[in-house]
């Protein structure tokens, strides 16, 4: 009888110490998961409000010349051209390493327009963007090759 509680014993503490809790995600994934919920918020979805109220800190740094700081500045400037219809988004590639982020996608804003290849950077701190860069390369009419843009 004691040779059997001492059995019983010896497998639950080998089967306790198997099941130890998994280790944390790393930072690049945490903010992988972070940068593609606001991507998807963001341009599929639409929803400027929701996504930068989720994912972005209030006192957010930006670096376009053409936007405010501030993540309220940024959801004044940029709901409108989300709202409209006829604006195109299209996420192509996401990349994210460490607290850096880059969403890499063919935007078009105005319908009249050819659009542009768009690489919006971001920076994250706890769990928030807290910082952004964006370059644009407008699509032009002709290539001096036939690789596509994205």
């Amino acid at each position: 009888m004691m040779q059997t509680k001492w059995m019983t014993i010896a497998m639950a503490a080998a089967l306790m110490s198997g099941c130890s809790a998994a280790p944390p995600p790393s930072p690049t994934e945490a903010n992988r998961a972070i940068v593609e919920d606001f991507a998807r918020l963001f341009y599929a979805q639409r929803d400027v409000r929701q996504a930068f109220e989720k994912h972005v800190a209030r006192d957010y740094i930006q670096h376009n010349p053409g936007i405010a700081d501030g993540r309220d500045a940024a959801i004044e400037a940029l709901a409108p051209m989300f709202a409209n219809p006829d604006a195109r988004f299209e996420v192509k590639r996401i990349l994210v390493d460490g607290d850096l982020a880059a969403i890499h996608l063919f935007g078009r804003g105005d319908p009249a327009t050819p659009g542009a290849a768009v690489a919006d950077i971001y920076r994250l701190k706890d769990g928030k963007i807290v910082e952004h860069w964006d370059v644009l390369q407008p699509i032009p009419a002709q290539s001096a090759n036939k690789h596509p843009m994205f």
